[in-house]
């Protein structure tokens, strides 16, 4: 068995259907039948159970699947390797970032693609779970993160490079300042308990809502919460809009900056964002990536 029977395998597995796996391939059907039969022949085991024209993996089927994409996976790396060993940095890079931290992007592309301007990126914004997922298809090469890294998969899944930590900022919709406080700076965490919270929350991802709701509890305070929310950009316009307050991180809010939003610094609390950049442990990353990580933190 090579690694195009492989391919093969894994196509029809994906489709479920020799037709469909057949038109993916840009092949016909008979010599796809053919190439199917010859491995379950050559490995004696059935493969699929057939059902018609869907076929469905069997137990041995599921263990050659499994093996298979990391066989190829590996495979791949290693050719992309062999091959920048000649080359510069170019290609295309495969990158994702949670919402709130689109904004340490651009900063660091714009100085990258002034370096390497044969580079051209691919940018995906989710969740951590949805991001984590598409990391481990290998569809995105590294991942600009809070942390810790929530997802489906184990932290030990993943390599991590810690970026300088983010101060928190109390967010309060600027109609609300009187003309004593219009000029502070500063809030203690009692005075922002006072008002209604917004937090940056789903039902999956919880980290950033947790580190802020848990230095409120240190300090004996438990504030209302009037609206959990997964969008930054919403929660920012709740806040722009009057409805309440909401503690985030401070980069960003340079991308959603309004002057209907007033930001002051928290004075009782000494508590930080941490992020960071992820990949998955066992990938051999691009030398674009490696580039790209080197300049995230020259």
């Amino acid at each position: 068995m090579d690694m195009r029977q492989l391919r093969y395998f894994l196509a029809i597995a994906n489709e479920g259907q020799i037709t469909r796996a057949a038109k993916q391939l840009n092949m016909e059907q008979p010599p796809l039948s053919r190439q199917l039969k010859l491995m379950e022949q050559e490995l004696g085991v059935v493969l699929f159970d057939r059902n018609g024209k869907q076929l469905q993996l069997t137990q041995a089927g599921e263990l050659l699947r499994q093996r298979a994409i990391a066989l190829l996976n590996q495979f791949d790396e290693t050719l992309t390797y062999v091959q920048e060993l000649g080359e510069g940095v170019q290609g295309v890079l495969s990158i994702g970032a949670v919402v709130s931290c689109i904004s340490l992007l651009p900063p660091a592309i714009r100085q990258f693609t002034e370096k390497y301007p044969q580079v051209t990126f691919k940018i995906q914004e989710g969740d951590h779970f949805l991001l984590g997922e598409l990391l481990e298809n290998r569809d995105l090469e590294l991942i600009v993160t809070r942390l810790p890294f929530q997802s489906d998969f184990q932290s030990q899944h993943y390599s991590v490079l810690p970026l300088p930590s983010d101060p928190f900022v109390a967010l309060l919709p600027s109609e609300w300042s009187g003309q004593e406080d219009r000029d502070r700076q500063t809030m203690t965490l009692q005075e922002l308990a006072r008002f209604p919270f917004l937090t940056l929350k789903t039902e999956r991802t919880t980290g950033m809502h947790n580190r802020v709701f848990d230095e409120f509890k240190r300090h004996g305070l438990e504030p209302r919460i009037i609206s959990e929310c997964s969008s930054v950009a919403i929660t920012a316009s709740l806040v722009a809009s009057g409805i309440g307050v909401a503690i985030l991180p401070k980069s960003v809010m340079s991308s959603f900056a309004s002057p209907r939003i007033k930001q002051v610094a928290i004075s009782n609390a000494d508590f930080q964002s941490d992020v960071g950049i992820i990949w998955l442990r066992d990938r051999h990353l691009s030398k674009t990536a490696r580039h790209f990580m080197d300049m995230f933190i020259g």
